[in-house]
C-alpha cells in the first residue's frame, strides 16, 4: 500500500546539503516526491512510497547529513492526489 507524508525538519538544515541528501536517501528507498527549503529555515519533505521505506526516511531525518543538526523532525500523512513520477529538489 502506497501512503504519502510530509515531514518538516527544523534545527542547522539549510546551507548543510540537506536537500541533496534527502534526495539520495528517496531514491536508494525508491520513494518518490519532493525536499525543499521553507522561508522559516525549516525543510520540508513530501514523500511518497511504502510504509516501511517512509519509515525509514523518517529515521534518517531525526540525523540528516554530516554537517545538518536537526532539532526536531514532524511528520503528518496526507491525501495522495496525484502520484509524483520522481523524488525532485525544489
Amino acid at each position: 500500500m502506497m501512503r504519502r507524508v510530509r515531514i518538516w525538519v527544523s534545527g542547522r538544515v539549510q546551507g548543510v546539503c540537506f536537500r541533496a541528501a534527502t534526495q539520495q536517501q528517496a531514491n536508494k528507498l525508491s520513494l518518490t516526491g519532493y525536499v525543499k527549503n521553507l522561508p522559516d529555515g525549516r525543510v520540508e519533505i513530501v514523500a511518497e512510497g511504502s510504509d516501511t521505506a517512509l519509515q525509514k526516511l523518517e529515521d534518517w531525518s531525526h540525523k540528516g547529513p554530516l554537517m545538518a543538526k536537526v532539532e526536531n523532525v514532524i511528520t503528518s500523512e496526507i491525501a495522495i492526489t496525484e502520484p509524483f513520477s520522481d523524488f525532485k529538489v525544489k
